[in-house]
């Protein structure tokens, strides 16, 4: 039975955008919680880590309700690639014997259980290593990774994510169509934006 562990990426300072997104509303909850919900109800039993890092302490309290675990990254400013490596060793240190990791990011406000449940059946019936969102003329998170390349994922440095490894390997990845995952949040402008949305 393969089991998959999530990664919520929410480390960052948010420098563009002048407080934390973490913590910006959206549909009654803050940004981070929407993706928490979210993951905690696209499986049973599936461990949810959330990466900290800038605000930590603050972000922190609004979960401690949550059955989730959380991790600080204290090198966050090296970049997205200290993070991952953080949340995957520390998910592998809690479910050593997880089978895939999921990566999401907080700031991917449209990100749904169902779009997430496509992405472990594609993972199963396709036979492929990686399921990769496609959105705009790119690919990249949420992406599934299989352990086969939790030594790549761990090895990204600075502000290398996880797309290096989707570019490296297009052999091994399937992807699914989520067009919205073009809406992430780094200005005041995208965040008004998203409200007009919602």
């Amino acid at each position: 039975m393969e089991t998959t562990g999530i990664i919520i990426l929410a480390a960052g300072a948010s420098k563009r955008l002048g407080t934390p997104k973490q913590q910006l509303p959206f549909q009654n909850k803050s940004l981070l919680l929407n993706v928490v919900h979210t993951a905690q109800a696209s499986g049973h039993h599936i461990p949810v880590v959330v990466v900290l890092g800038a605000f930590a302490t603050q972000i922190r309290e609004q979960l401690v309700t949550e059955k989730i675990h959380t991790v600080v990254n204290h090198n966050w400013p090296a970049g997205m690639g200290s993070s991952i490596q953080t949340g995957l060793q520390h998910l592998l240190r809690i479910a050593p014997h997880v089978s895939n990791a999921l990566l999401l990011l907080c700031d991917q406000p449209f990100i749904t259980t169902t779009l997430l449940e496509e992405m472990y059946a594609l993972k199963a019936s396709s036979g492929k290593a990686i399921v990769a969102c496609a959105y705009g003329d790119s690919i990249g998170t949420p992406a599934l990774f299989d352990q086969s390349f939790f030594s790549q994922l761990s090895a990204l440095s600075g502000q290398e994510g996880a797309k290096k490894i989707l570019l490296q390997h297009p052999g091994q990845v399937v992807t699914v169509d989520f067009p919205q995952g073009a809406v992430d949040i780094d200005t005041t402008g995208d965040y008004e934006q998203l409200l007009t949305k919602a």
